[in-house]
Formats: structure tokens, C-alpha cells, sequence
């Protein structure tokens, strides 16, 4: 049996024994830890365009460990957060051994590759324990410390009016403006993906202006995805939308120096 979903984070433990998966989650190592939690026989994921250290394709190397087949979807060819493109217009661009073995490959279409991974081979490793990253980190002394969440899903009420540094993609879920961000902060930094096909990766952008949020992406070649610690120190602005203009952000900026600004303007 073949399942997709948006956000890898919403199967529950357990939920998805045996089956074939593909999640427009990007292919870092919580994603794959979520993958593996739900007992699926093998994970399609996004690759985000690879990144700093190959963050985007962590998944690769992790679920080889575990004995679980995992494969990536090309940046290139269909929108990360949004499985029916996958499905539709993706292509494979890295897999682990235990997909080759079950005749995964680079280049097949994802349709084609779940095909394949519905006979990879049965894996029984349990997980090991793994908790996304949360907390604060004092960028300019005497202002309020920046919050860092290696998701999106980790954003609720208590950080209104926040300045937030997140390890997700900057893309919306499905395409659904509703999703880009659970809280209205006062600023919001993403990772891009690559950006990736019809600019996916960052797409939270106008949806977040359109509330008023500042709202950038870091380039993924600066910033590993997945890390929100990584996002705001290493990470390098690679696009914003107009509220975040509008305070100081600039293409090419480093997230640090914007965020200095923001703060010192407070």
C-alpha cells in the first residue's frame, strides 16, 4: 500500500507499518526519525535542494542505518510541502542501498519508485530517540533573545510578537496559505529549499506579508535545513518579503545582521 503526505509530521507512531511512504517533509534527520517512527516499510522525501553539510538528504544515511529504504525527491522537478506535485511531476534524485535493492533509482518518476519500494526489504531497528530543537539565543544584549525552532510545527500562541529563526522550509503546506505559521511573530526566518520549481521554497513569504509578518528565507547553502540555530547564525538571506523590507532585510544579508537591526530598532 502506497500513502502520501504534506508534513511527515502528521502520521502517528506506528500508523503506516509495511507501506510505501512519500512526504513533502524535506529529507533531513527528524524527518527520516518521523518516517521511521510510523513503522512505513520505505519513505519518499524531498531532497530541499541538498544544502550545507547535504542537510536536504540526511534521511539517505540515517534510514540506511536503521536497514529502511529511503529515496529523495529532485528540487528541480516538483514543489517541497506538497506531495500531490511529488507525485505528479517528481523525480528521484539520491536513494540508499536498501532502495536500489528493491530497484529504486535516480531518475524514476515517484509514482514508479513507490511502485518499487512496495517490495524493499522488511526492517525491524528501532529508532533512536530524537527531539527537534528548541530555545533562545541572545543576539543583542539587553533585547529580547531570538527563539529558535528546528520546525514550523513547533510554532504556537506563546510566541506571538516574537522574532523567530526556523529550520523549515519556506514553503506552504499543500499550498495552503493558512499554514505558513501558527503564530503571528513579529518576524519569521526560513530556510529556501533551493527555492527549487515554481519558487516553492519560498512561498510562505507573500502569505506571511499578507498578515503582516517580516518574513525571509536563508539560502540552504548557507543554513543546514532542519536547524533553526543553523538558520539564524550561518544562514544568509536569500529572499524577503516586502514587511521584512520594509525593516532592513536585504538579499545577501546575513540573518544575524538583520536581526541586530530588527532588535535595535525595538
Amino acid at each position: 500500500m502506497i500513502r502520501s503526505f504534506d508534513s511527515i509530521t502528521k502520521p502517528a507512531p506506528g500508523e503506516l507499518e509495511g507501506m510505501a511512504v512519500l512526504s513533502g517533509s524535506h529529507g533531513g534527520i527528524y524527518a527520516a526519525y518521523l518516517a521511521a517512527r510510523t513503522r512505513a516499510l520505505a519513505i519518499v522525501l524531498h531532497d530541499a535542494g541538498v544544502g550545507r553539510e547535504n542537510a536536504g538528504i540526511a534521511c539517505i544515511g540515517y534510514c540506511q542505518a536503521l536497514g529502511m529504504a529511503c529515496a529523495t525527491v529532485d528540487y528541480r522537478s516538483a514543489r517541497i510541502g506538497d506531495a500531490a506535485d511529488m507525485l505528479a511531476r517528481g523525480r528521484i534524485s539520491f536513494v540508499n542501498n536498501a532502495a536500489t535493492a528493491a530497484g529504486c533509482q535516480p531518475g524514476m518518476s515517484a509514482p514508479d519508485a513507490l511502485a518499487a519500494l512496495q517490495g524493499a526489504p522488511a526492517w525491524r531497528a528501532d529508532p533512536p530517540a530524537y527531539e527537534e530543537g528548541q530555545g533562545e539565543i541572545v543576539v543583542v544584549e539587553g533585547r529580547e533573545p531570538v527563539i529558535y525552532l528546528d520546525s514550523a510545527s513547533m510554532a504556537g500562541p506563546g510566541h506571538t510578537g516574537r522574532i523567530l529563526a526556523i529550520g523549515s522550509h519556506g514553503a506552504l503546506l499543500g499550498g495552503d496559505p493558512a499554514a505558513a505559521l501558527r503564530t503571528d511573530a513579529r518576524a519569521a526566518l526560513y530556510n529556501d529549499a533551493g527555492i527549487g520549481i515554481d519558487g516553492a521554497g519560498i512561498t510562505r513569504l507573500p502569505a506571511l506579508d499578507a498578515r503582516g509578518i517580516a518574513a525571509v528565507t536563508v539560502s540552504a547553502a548557507s543554513a543546514r535545513i532542519g536547524d533553526g540555530r543553523s538558520t539564524l547564525l550561518d544562514g544568509i538571506i536569500s529572499a524577503v518579503n516586502e514587511h521584512a523590507g520594509a525593516n532592513g532585510a536585504r538579499e545577501h544579508m546575513p540573518a544575524t545582521q538583520w536581526v541586530t537591526a530588527l532588535l535595535d530598532g525595538l
